[in-house]
């Protein structure tokens, strides 16, 4: 236990203390963590990372509001910030709290992930565990518990079992992320109609309004700070709120029913968290909220395959068919064959159906009153279709699409994915779209609906609850218009993916849809939550009317290693793949799972470069994206396996490649033979990418 030596401190205070334990010295910089409870401002309790360099301190001011601040190598990453809660019937947990003493312990493990960026994950924190309570009216108590990692800090607050709040009725939250105000910060804004699927700014911290988290900051001077949470589990998600000059509050979504959050103690709110990292690699390779998770409840989750797909979208996308019967259909008997022979032929496993079921007629947006998730329309055999597929070793892929109807969707819940299971559908995506606060939710007598945030504590429930009866049935649940990742991946492993951001749909709608930067900000921001169903491979670099992608060809293929998933759509009509054989070539063998991942190479918002190695063999993938500015890397082959000989097959852009000309399809082939510490000039073309295979052998 000698490297997990730091910082961990209990102060005996007016008759109150927690275990004892031994004081270590403190961390440079810190002074000696002695006082007294009567003196506000004075340090309660204290504990730090196991590399001693991130201390957390605990303190109460005048009022009686619990703080709690963060330092890092002896500088401030959250200034002293207020914890509690406003409730609905009862005096706030806010102020008169009164400290009631703290216990301390440290783990240290490694655990293996199914499937993932990484094969193994290291757990390795200290903790903190403080007790406080209020004496009026009536002794109410409430704890606060840290793990501190040498990558950040996550909290929770946990209600204990007690007589005097049994019910908890929470108006909101009031944690406080108060943040030196100097630095910049990219984020997309919180409680906006279109969820979380929004252009991501840069603006200096203190102009920062209310925003959905990951929230990415660096501070002048001094680390990266990410703001999320984990394990979000019946409870409501949160927006964190901008008060100017670095202090930050959350606001939870709201609720139809009043309070937020409505829950019986005892219980514990989801991880506030704040990973904090030197470099932008650690900041992304960073696995906090899978820590702050619990583990896998699943048991054995093998009948879930990494893999890649192809599906019957983008023509509805693109406005060439139409998710409704008639004339345009596009999910037809005919055209899905057709798809599952493309995927046999080329090495995909699935092929996803939009449009299959009846409910597509008429305005399903927002309503989604005649959705059937287990009847197709009269020209899409299921039943006949998934038994090709499997002739061919394909599997369908299923699609719950509600339209924000969740009420007509529970009551189908168990007979679909059943469905689904009998026809060796094992993927399913689902789909929730409507505006924010369109999700129509049961009201407790019949016919009677409550609408309800895609964020809020009713639809967290919800997805959890999908997520679960999928499981059930040995199917795995990839939701758009979802709510935010939080890691709960390890807790549920069929819960592989998800949307929540702006995807390559929106390439489709205007010309530009999505700008070249918008992808070098995603894996620095919303990629930190966890998997996306990103749906890249519009190898053709056009959508609708012919609008062109701020993208050229070698950047669809390096999205295929930069933004993560376990499942990897080629999203372009199956024709236009095959016009391209040797890009077709590389998205055909590129894995969906690795047991290593790597940013080599980056910053936020204009350029990253990933390394990742193949589970299931000792190839490695190497892949990137570029904004608008055009910029030559030179990139080091450390990564690599010492002692080997690699052959790279390179896709890169060329010379005269960008993404505002024709010249955006044009694509540069090389091969070369490589080795641990090698170098590479890398040209990345405005709007541009690129990516390679390197395989072990003889080279090239």
């Amino acid at each position: 236990m000698k490297a997990m030596a730091a910082l961990l401190t209990v102060v005996a205070t007016s008759g109150l203390s927690g275990p004892a334990m031994a004081a270590q010295d403190p961390a440079p910089g810190d002074a000696p963590l002695l006082a007294q409870a009567t003196q506000p401002g004075a340090v309660l309790a204290s504990a730090a990372s196991p590399d001693g360099r991130t201390v957390l301190q605990i303190t109460t001011d005048n009022d009686g509001h619990m703080l709690y601040a963060v330092k890092r190598a002896g500088k401030a990453v959250v200034e002293p910030s207020r914890l509690g809660f406003n409730l609905t019937d009862q005096y706030a947990l806010y102020r008169k709290m009164r400290f009631e003493g703290a216990e301390t312990k440290s783990a240290d493990s490694r655990w293996e992930q199914p499937w993932g960026e990484r094969r193994f994950v290291t757990d390795r924190h200290n903790e903190l565990l403080v007790r406080f309570r209020r004496d009026e009216p009536g002794q109410r108590r409430i704890a606060v518990r840290f793990r501190l990692f040498d990558d950040g800090v996550g909290f929770r607050y946990e209600f204990p079992d007690q007589a005097s709040l049994k019910t908890v009725n929470i108006a909101d939250e009031l944690t406080e992320f108060v943040l030196p105000p100097e630095g910049n910060a990219w984020w997309i804004p919180g409680g906006e109609w279109n969820r979380y699927e929004q252009l991501y700014q840069k603006t200096p911290i203190a102009a920062v309004p209310t925003v959905h988290t990951p929230v990415t900051m660096q501070l002048a001077g001094g680390p990266y700070v990410s703001i999320h949470e984990a394990a979000l589990v019946d409870y409501s998600g949160y927006w964190l709120k901008g008060y100017g000059g670095g202090r930050f509050r959350t606001t939870l979504a709201p609720s139809s029913e009043g309070p937020r959050v409505t829950r019986t103690a005892p219980f514990n709110t989801p991880w506030r968290t704040i990973r904090i990292a030197d470099t932008l690699p650690q900041l992304v390779e960073s696995d906090l909220e899978l820590n702050l998770n619990e583990p896998n409840k699943l048991g054995d989750v093998s009948w879930f395959k990494p893999a890649k797909y192809v599906g019957i979208w983008w023509g509805m996308i693109s406005g060439k068919w139409s998710w409704a019967e008639g004339p345009t259909h596009g999910a037809t008997t005919a055209r899905t064959r057709d798809y599952i022979d493309f995927a046999a032929r080329h090495g995909f496993r699935g092929v996803l159906v939009e449009g299959w079921n009846k409910g597509w007629n008429g305005d399903w947006f927002g309503t989604g009153e005649e959705f059937s998730f287990t009847e197709a329309v009269p020209d899409f055999d299921l039943r006949g279709l998934a038994a090709y597929a499997k002739s061919k070793g394909v599997h369908l892929i299923g699609h719950h699409e509600t339209g924000g109807n969740i009420a007509v969707y529970e009551r189908q819940l168990d007979a679909a994915f059943a469905q689904n299971a009998a026809l060796g559908i094992d993927v399913t995506k689902t789909g929730y779209v409507a505006d924010l606060g369109g999700i129509i939710a049961p009201g407790d007598r019949p016919g009677e609906v409550r609408m309800e945030y895609h964020d809020g504590q009713r639809q967290v429930r919800h997805h959890l609850d999908v997520v679960k009866t999928a499981a059930k049935y040995k199917v795995a649940v990839n939701p758009h218009e979802p709510v935010k990742d939080t890691g709960l991946r390890r807790t549920y492993p069929n819960w592989v993916a998800r949307e929540g951001a702006r995807g390559m749909e929106y390439n489709s709608w205007e010309p530009f849809g999505n700008p070249p930067n918008h992808e070098a900000n995603l894996v620095y921001t919303r990629m930190l939550s966890g998997p996306m169903d990103f749906t890249p491979g519009v190898l053709s670099l056009v959508g609708s009317n012919g609008n062109p992608l701020a993208s050229t060809l070698a950047k669809q293929l390096g999205l295929y290693v930069t933004i993560y998933s376990p499942i990897q759509m080629a999203a372009d009509f199956i024709e236009n793949l095959e016009a391209h054989p040797r890009e077709l070539e590389f998205i055909s063998k590129v894995p969906a799972d690795w047991s290593e991942s790597h940013l080599i190479a980056g910053a936020i918002g204009e350029y990253a470069m990933f390394a990742r190695k193949d589970r299931n063999s000792q190839d490695w993938y190497a892949g990137g994206v570029n904004d608008a500015t055009a910029r030559t890397l030179n990139l080091d082959f450390g990564f690599l396996d010492p002692g080997k000989t690699y052959c790279a097959t390179i896709y890169k852009d060329a010379p005269d490649s960008t993404y505002l000309t024709e010249a955006r399809h044009k694509i540069a082939y090389d091969s070369r033979t490589v080795r641990k510490g090698d170098r590479l000039d890398l040209f990345l073309a405005s709007g541009g990418g690129a990516a390679m295979r390197l395989a072990p052998g003889k080279g090239c």
